[in-house]
């Protein structure tokens, strides 16, 4: 394989940096920069939120059509770890609005999360994950029918080991459920970075990326997993904010170019 022959494209999560822009901003920003997509993180400026009405939902969908960033994500807090049910239900109820949301603005799937085990509160491990994964399975089929895939960040202190991200995919045993690799240190625990990206690969839809100039995290050998695998979708940077934000997104472009097969 060629330098920068592979399929990996690159994205901005609007977490932190874009978090104070409106839609034009973020598409000029992008465009600018050669970042091919977006994920729009809930509660942040550019107001893509369940309230919408039909004509606002229409209007954010024909700005990304008429340009050159594709809306692929957006990115919610729901979770489902909570050890009241009710709690539980409100979390996939809001789930599955923002699924009609993502299907109304021309998004492809949504972001959700694990955010904890219920250890302290006497509940065995594997249960809360078998809860997660249950509740998932819900969010999951529901969002199947309008055409939304289901992305599972790989997150939370106790959660976000990779090991226990496979057992709530295979709890929820749903083909509309995907991963959203997060790029964690912990993915170099439980065997290490390969062991972990073999024990989920064929799940992974989705990229978050941290800054590239960490040196903590192997990015070359990480990126070529991907492009060996067979990945061709997109490596979202989700970094800080900056007081130079253009200027910070062609750096990270060009490590981006750097690091890839």
């Amino acid at each position: 394989m060629s330098k920068n022959s592979s399929a990996l494209k690159l994205g901005l999560v609007t977490y932190n940096l874009a978090k104070a822009w409106d839609i034009d901003t973020i598409i000029k920003n992008c465009t600018e920069t050669g970042f091919e997509c977006v994920e729009l993180r809930t509660t942040h400026a550019h107001g893509v939120e369940v309230g919408l009405s039909e004509l606002e939902r229409a209007d954010v969908r024909k700005k990304f059509a008429d340009s050159a960033v594709n809306l692929v994500s957006l990115g919610s807090a729901f979770e489902y770890h909570q050890t009241d049910p009710a709690e539980v239900h409100q979390h996939v109820e809001g789930t599955t609005q923002y699924a009609d949301l993502a299907k109304d603005v021309g998004a492809t799937g949504i972001k959700v999360r694990p955010n904890g085990l219920q250890i302290e509160a006497g509940i065995p491990e594997d249960k809360t994950l078998e809860q997660i994964g249950l509740a998932l399975k819900e969010c999951a089929d529901y969002a199947a029918g309008v055409g939304i895939k289901i992305r599972l960040e790989v997150h939370g202190r106790e959660t976000m080991r990779v090991p226990r991200m496979r057992k709530i995919l295979d709890y929820a045993d749903s083909d509309n459920l995907y991963l959203c690799w997060n790029c964690n240190q912990q993915d170099l625990e439980d065997g290490g970075l390969e062991s972990n990206f073999n024990l989920v690969r064929e799940r992974i839809e989705f990229v978050h990326m941290r800054d590239l100039s960490l040196a903590e995290y192997p990015w070359s050998q990480f990126l070529g997993l991907l492009a060996d695998s067979g990945y061709d979708g997109y490596c979202c940077a989700e970094i800080a904010e900056s007081p130079d934000p253009v200027r910070l997104m062609h750096y990270y472009r060009a490590l981006f170019d750097a690091y890839r097969p």
